[in-house]
């Protein structure tokens, strides 16, 4: 494709319908963006000792939101990959504190996790949708 037909195709502009994003995406209502919060932060259940707080806090907000809102479903679909991703980064640790490694791995996923976890809530408090980084799409 010449350069010249690449300059003159144009991508609609962000919040139009035919952007990736799409209008409705891109415009979340202050519920909308609050409960996008929501699923992020609902994964700190697993501080005060939830078992598997880190994946049932994001499912539970999800399930019962992702009906209402794209941006909620989108959210909610990315901060429950990323807790699958952290447990199964957990699991593979666990054989390695036998060789020391993995007491320290462990601390990194943990710090890791909480600091891109606050970032995603910050984000989707603003209303920017966030892909966290070297997380598996299982949900899609």
């Amino acid at each position: 494709m010449s350069d010249e037909r690449l300059r003159n195709e144009e991508a609609p502009p962000q919040g139009e319908p035919g952007h990736p994003g799409g209008a409705d995406f891109f415009s979340p209502t202050s519920e909308e963006k609050t409960m996008a919060m929501l699923c992020h932060l609902a994964a700190l259940c697993q501080l005060v000792g939830v078992p598997f707080g880190g994946i049932l806090g994001p499912l539970v907000v999800w399930l019962i939101k992702k009906d209402q809102s794209p941006f909620v479903d989108d959210q909610g679909k990315e901060a429950l990959n990323f807790q699958i991703t952290v447990l199964i980064a957990i699991v593979c640790c666990i054989p390695l504190i036998f060789i020391l490694i993995g007491i320290l791995l462990l601390i990194i996923i943990a710090i890791g996790q909480l600091v891109l976890l606050i970032i995603a809530a910050v984000n989707a408090a603003s209303g920017t949708p966030y892909r966290y980084p070297m997380t598996f799409r299982f949900i899609k």
